[in-house]
């Protein structure tokens, strides 16, 4: 039985929201599953997600393949980051504190990150909002105007009829 971490579709037309659920490959999308582990909610910036780590871990080290999209989703909230360093432990490279030390320094630098971003999305909204609304005028056509460069031709002509006339 391959069992997958997917996402399961929830939320009226046009306005998904999903729940992210361990299940049997064999069945429907919408269908029957084993576990939930948690939401992703597409609409809202950022996209909210809410999930608990230690199932998506158990999950994963029990063999549970992932779809794409929730592979990012895992990836985005270090679950797959958090299975590397364990992994790493298993394999002697250095002990479970050191792996649980990087991983809570990532996750400070992670967090910190996504909060820049959250603050920056929600000036450039505010900016958009005070912006003035600036209406498109419709083009009238140019009448033609004597440039500098005519003005003195014209005027050269005249300045030498005075001349002779003296």
């Amino acid at each position: 039985m391959a069992v997958k971490m997917r996402l399961q579709r929830h939320g009226s037309k046009k306005r998904p929201f999903y729940f992210i659920v361990v299940a049997d490959g064999r069945s429907p999308r919408d269908g029957k599953f084993i576990q939930k582990l948690g939401t992703y909610n597409p609409l809202t910036v950022p996209a909210t997600i809410q999930i608990d780590r230690q199932k998506a871990l158990d999950w994963l080290q029990k063999g549970a393949q992932p779809t794409d999209t929730v592979r990012r989703i895992l990836s985005f909230k270090g679950v797959l980051f958090l299975k590397h360093l364990l992994r790493g432990v298993g394999l002697g490279l250095f002990d479970e504190a050191t792996a649980m030390e990087k991983f809570t320094k990532w996750s400070s630098e992670h967090e910190a990150h996504v909060t820049r971003r959250q603050g920056a999305h929600k000036k450039s909204r505010m900016d958009k909002r005070n912006q003035p609304v600036v209406k498109k005028v419709a083009e009238v056509p140019a009448t033609p105007v004597a440039t500098a460069t005519e003005t003195p031709e014209a005027e050269a002509p005249a300045a030498e009829e005075t001349k002779t006339e003296e």
